[in-house]
């Protein structure tokens, strides 16, 4: 060896060419390790989410296999709830489920879908960052307090106002006729559109911010007025996620408990009249399963909360069927 080669000074690794250089093929494993760990890990999240679901598909058939035996599909079309002589149907319960979210949504779309669109489209930073944030603080409002506030405050405004008002002027529908108490399906439908309104707010506000500016900019070039572009090009654009955030209300509606059952009059009966009182499903397991005799009563108030996993389960799955259609669209639309 020369001495020049010996004076060369060498190419010094960089540190981690040293570490592999110096540890071998230990090193490797030590650098894939900690992935394989955390992959895991996040599988077996994933596999829990699934394994509590299937748990709690299969306790709640398990526990109303009674019923299901004893009445079977004819409990979803019976009317009669009698704990006494064990004779049980669902159909008041299931009347009073939808008319309850059906007037939620009437009224409640508009309003959440107009609040949207001032959010977006017309309104100032600073007013709508307030409004944003007064909109989202609704939605964390506990149940129980929506109750109270509708039980001493709604309530009477619905006996000596709403009530008188509308029997006044429409008393000739069905839907309008008789006396209210206060408590009964209209006040129950009212609350219920006070409290799913952030939902439907809040979920569109988001689909109308994803329209692309291009699509306003198009229609505005041609000559639309902001209302024609807003109603021609940026509704159309987001219908189908708008739509999901519409079913994502009424699946709330569906479901909520405690602020129905303390203004609905919770009577089992099916009446064409919003001013009578009426029950929901989700109100009668929470006013009678503590005080349950027998298993056949027990497994009957189970079976009512089978069917309303049901149509909670189905109404969400075509919600995300159709946020995922929404998705798929604007990708296609992008390329």
């Amino acid at each position: 060896m020369t001495l020049e080669a010996m004076t060369e000074p060498r190419a010094t690794p960089p540190p981690r060419a040293r570490t592999l250089r110096r540890r071998g093929p230990a090193a490797f494993q030590g650098w894939t390790h900690p992935d394989a760990i955390f992959r895991k890990a996040c599988m077996g999240f994933a596999a829990a989410i699934v394994a509590l679901f299937a748990l709690l598909i299969y306790e709640v058939l398990r526990g109303s296999s009674l019923s299901l035996s004893r009445f079977g599909f004819d409990f979803i079309f019976e009317r009669v709830w009698d704990p006494v002589v064990e004779n049980f149907g669902a159909a008041t319960f299931a009347y009073g489920t939808v008319v309850t979210s059906t007037i939620a949504l009437v009224l409640a779309v508009p309003l959440g879908l107009g609040i949207a669109i001032f959010l977006v489209e017309m309104a100032p930073a600073g007013v709508g960052a307030v409004v944003g944030f007064l909109v989202e603080l609704l939605a964390a409002i506990p149940s129980i307090v929506y109750g109270l506030w509708g039980l001493f405050v709604l309530a009477p405004i619905v006996r000596n106002v709403l009530a008188p008002a509308l029997h006044g002027t429409l008393g000739f529908l069905p839907i309008f006729s008789g006396t209210s108490h206060g408590v009964g399906m209209l006040t129950g439908g009212l609350i219920l559109a006070i409290m799913v309104l952030p939902f439907i707010a809040a979920v569109s506000r988001d689909v109308l911010t994803a329209v692309p500016q291009t699509q306003r900019e198009g229609s505005m070039a041609l000559g639309a007025t902001k209302w024609e572009t807003i109603w021609h090009v940026v509704l159309p654009y987001g219908r189908a996620g708008i739509a999901g955030a519409v079913i994502l209300a009424l699946g709330r509606a569906l479901g909520e408990t405690m602020a129905v059952t303390m203004v609905i009059g919770n009577n089992p009966q099916i009446v064409a009249s919003l001013f009578e009182p009426g029950y929901t499903m989700s109100s009668v397991i929470a006013n009678e399963y503590a005080e349950a005799s027998g298993p056949l009563y027990l497994s009957a108030l189970t079976e009512v909360g089978l069917l309303l996993f049901a149509v909670t389960f189905i109404v969400n799955a075509l919600a995300r069927l159709l946020i995922w259609r929404m998705a798929r669209v604007r990708r296609v639309g992008h390329r």
